[in-house]
């Protein structure tokens, strides 16, 4: 009976997980089909606390611990979207979190590697993503305002926390033809932007959406989160 319980929940989440890329995502203009598989191929559930599994697929934030949240599904693809993620692409992500979005990236660049701050979600993450075979993922714990200077270059630059302004450290580690992707303003309210390295000097920067993250915490990011 226990057995035939989970495989039924297993199964409810499956079809959660595919409503949701079809009426939060595509029904919202997320077009890219590569993303759209590897979302359909994630399981949310895994990472998110287990009193959330059978909200893992609502479109909403959820708590994981230590103050921080995981993205509503619609935000992690709206980022990686506009990021333009390819499959030869190295790509950096500040503000891992519970890993959800280092899996969707692993699934479609040749490496991702993820930085956060906490040490407790950093090692929850990495042994999560290790044992739900994410092969092509390094995390570490570090101050990802500072970017992973000794791995830069990056194609891609993704940071899931808001900053007062894109970080020095960040825009510098972005290789020429880069794309970052990073919430920037207030703590109230942000502004999700998109900066293109044109060439060793010039950045193009494009404004997507106002959205609303934890603070980027950090040494060129804000000290201990805005007032």
């Amino acid at each position: 009976m226990a057995n035939r319980l989970r495989a039924a929940s297993g199964s409810d989440l499956a079809r959660q997980r595919q409503e949701m890329v079809e009426h939060q995502l595509r029904a919202r203009g997320i077009s890219d089909e590569r993303l759209l598989a590897a979302m359909s191929e994630v399981p949310r559930e895994e990472f998110v606390p287990e009193q959330s599994r059978a909200m893992a697929y609502e479109d909403r934030p959820l708590p994981i611990g230590a103050g921080q949240t995981i993205s509503q599904p619609y935000i992690v693809a709206l980022m990686i979207s506009a990021a333009s993620v390819r499959p030869d692409d190295r790509v950096l992500e500040v503000g891992l979190g519970s890993g959800y979005a280092a899996a969707v990236l692993s699934l479609m660049a040749r490496e991702v590697l993820a930085i956060d701050r906490i040490a407790e979600l950093a090692a929850g993450a990495g042994g999560r993503l290790a044992r739900l075979g994410y092969r092509n993922v390094v995390v570490k714990t570090g101050d990802g305002t500072r970017g992973w200077s000794e791995k830069a270059p990056f194609d891609v630059i993704l940071a899931a926390a808001g900053a007062p302004k894109v970080p020095d450290a960040l825009r510098e580690q972005l290789a020429v033809g880069g794309r970052m992707v990073i919430p920037v303003g207030d703590s109230d309210l942000q502004q999700l932007i998109l900066v293109t390295r044109k060439d060793e000097a010039q950045f193009e920067r494009q404004d997507l959406e106002p959205v609303h993250f934890v603070p980027l915490i950090g040494e060129q990011g804000w000290n201990t989160g805005p007032e």
